[in-house]
C-alpha cells in the first residue's frame, strides 16, 4: 500500500471502480501452498496489497479533474484545460482532444461514448458515417445539429475503439458533467448503453433504459430529464431497430414543445 494515500482516498479509489461490497474483514487472502516437501498442503496467509500505484494515480487524476472543472466558468475555458490535461492516458494515443461542440445555450444536449477514428482525426464528435445518421435523425424532427451540444463521456479515443475502463471513464467523467452544467440544456438524449450507464451511474442494458424518462441530478442538485437511445452506431448495424429509436427522437421532441 501507498503511504501518500490516506483511508478516504483508498475508499474513493473502490468506490470509483465500482466496488459496492466486501469479501472479508481482512485485507488479504489466504493461498494454499505446499509444506518443503511438496506432500501437505497448508494455508499461507499472503498480505494483498489494497491499492496500487495505478489505483494511486486514477485517484490523483480524478481530484486533478474535479479542481480543474470548478475553475471554468466557460465552454472555451473548460476545453483549454481539457487539452492540456495529462491525467488520462488516452490522451497520449489520441490523435485529437475531441471536447463537445454546438449552441452553449442549447435546450438539448446529446451524450456519446468516446470518440471513433473518423471524430479522433477531425477533433469533432459525431462525423462519419454515425454523424451523418445523428442528423439526419435530428433533422426528422426539424431539429438542426447546430442548436444542440454534442459531447461524449470521453473526450480521447480508446485504442482500437476499445470499451473504456471504468478508470477512464471516471477520470473524464467531471468534464462531461461540468459541460452539462455549463450549457444548462433542458434535455439529456444519452446514445448507447455505455454512455448511460456511464452518466446515470447504473448497470442496466439499453434495452430496459431508452424509451422512458429518468433524471440527471448536477452537482448543485438541478435535474435534468434524461432520455437514453440507440447509438447511431447501433442503428447502422440494426437497422430493424431504427423504429424503436424514432419513438424515442418524438418523445424528445414533445418534451421539448412542453418546455
Amino acid at each position: 500500500m501507498s503511504e501518500n494515500m490516506n483511508l478516504e482516498q483508498i475508499l474513493d479509489w473502490y468506490i470509483t471502480a465500482g466496488v459496492d461490497a466486501v469479501c472479508g474483514d481482512e485485507p488479504w487472502k489466504k493461498t494454499p501452498a505446499l509444506d518443503i516437501e511438496g506432500k501437505k498442503p497448508k494455508e499461507l496467509s499472503v498480505p494483498r496489497l489494497a491499492t496500487t500505484q495505478l489505483a494511486q494515480a486514477t485517484v490523483s487524476a480524478c481530484q486533478n479533474a474535479r479542481q480543474i472543472c470548478s475553475q471554468a466558468e466557460t465552454l472555451d475555458d473548460l476545453k483549454k484545460m481539457v487539452e492540456g490535461f495529462e491525467g488520462c492516458a488516452l490522451r497520449l494515443t489520441a490523435n485529437k482532444t475531441v471536447f463537445g461542440c454546438g449552441s452553449a445555450q442549447a435546450d438539448l444536449l446529446l451524450i456519446g461514448e468516446a470518440p471513433g477514428a473518423d471524430e479522433d482525426r477531425s477533433g469533432v464528435p459525431f462525423v462519419g458515417r454515425s454523424g451523418h445518421l445523428l442528423d439526419k435523425m435530428l433533422h426528422a424532427i426539424h431539429i438542426n445539429r447546430e442548436e444542440c451540444f454534442v459531447t461524449n463521456i470521453l473526450p480521447w479515443r480508446p485504442p482500437g475503439n476499445r470499451t473504456p475502463t471504468d478508470a477512464e471513464i471516471a477520470v473524464c467523467l467531471p468534464f462531461l458533467k461540468r459541460q452539462i452544467e455549463l450549457v444548462r440544456p433542458k434535455i439529456i438524449l444519452v446514445l448507447g448503453g455505455s454512455a448511460a450507464n456511464a452518466l446515470l451511474d447504473n448497470i442496466e442494458p439499453i434495452s430496459k433504459l431508452r424509451g422512458k424518462w429518468l433524471d440527471y441530478t448536477t452537482t448543485k442538485g438541478e435535474k435534468i430529464p434524461v432520455l437514453a437511445s440507440f447509438h447511431p452506431a447501433y442503428l447502422l448495424r440494426n437497422s430493424a431497430q431504427k423504429a424503436k429509436a424514432w419513438s424515442d427522437l418524438l418523445r424528445v421532441k414533445q418534451k421539448l414543445c412542453e418546455n
